[in-house]
């Protein structure tokens, strides 16, 4: 597969994914991903996205639900 921004060659590797969000920070280690080997970007097949996401709504709603609480017993 080629590369959408430079035309590099991508390879399938293991990369680490972070996230920010409002209440916490995700870091994922050993994701596979495609990376350019001319560029260095870095995309996700779709099951791999679909897993992240579903990921980070399951964490968003028990860090909402933990400041629920917090807010309960303040």
């Amino acid at each position: 597969m080629k590369c959408l921004y430079c035309q590099g060659e991508l390879v399938q590797k293991k990369v680490s994914y972070t996230a920010t969000r409002r209440g916490y920070h995700l870091i994922i280690d050993d994701v596979p991903a495609w990376v350019c080997d001319q560029c260095g970007e870095v995309l996700f097949d779709e099951e791999t996205v679909r897993a992240i996401q579903e990921m980070l709504g399951e964490l968003g709603d028990r860090v909402e639900r933990l400041t629920a609480l917090s807010l309960a017993t303040a």
